[in-house]
């Protein structure tokens, strides 16, 4: 079965909404990225609505991290520190926005969305 972006079957009352129509391509829903932390730097292009292209980033080894000051340096990953979307992604090393992960300057807040702009930039904690 496709994974659909579609209007849920049930109503806030808890009846059913009757379709008119089928499942349409553009309604269509990916696949979670998942990015996660590795050696490399890997990531997958997806084709989209008008033939643009979407980019998302699957693995990871280095943040760009801005200071107070707005200067931005580049700088290892070495754990993924905390997660408040999933507590479960930090043991499986996942890195999503609002993620704090550990670095070689110290502890990062995730502020760029990797899945869905293939960049993962930082601010410090």
């Amino acid at each position: 079965m496709a994974r659909s972006q579609e209007r849920s079957q049930r109503k806030a009352s808890g009846g059913r909404h009757h379709y008119v129509r089928t499942k349409r391509k553009y309604e269509l829903s990916g696949y979670p990225a998942n990015t996660k932390l590795a050696s490399e730097r890997k990531t997958r292009s997806q084709r989209t609505l008008g033939g643009n292209r979407k980019m998302s980033l699957l693995e990871a080894s280095h943040i760009n991290i801005a200071d107070k000051k707005g200067k931005t340096t580049k700088a290892k990953i070495l754990n993924v520190v905390e997660n408040p979307a999933n507590p479960h992604l930090v043991r499986r090393n996942i890195i999503t926005k609002g993620a704090i992960v550990e670095t070689e300057k110290g502890r990062v807040r995730v502020t760029s969305r990797p899945g869905q702009e293939a960049a993962l930039n930082g601010m410090l904690v």
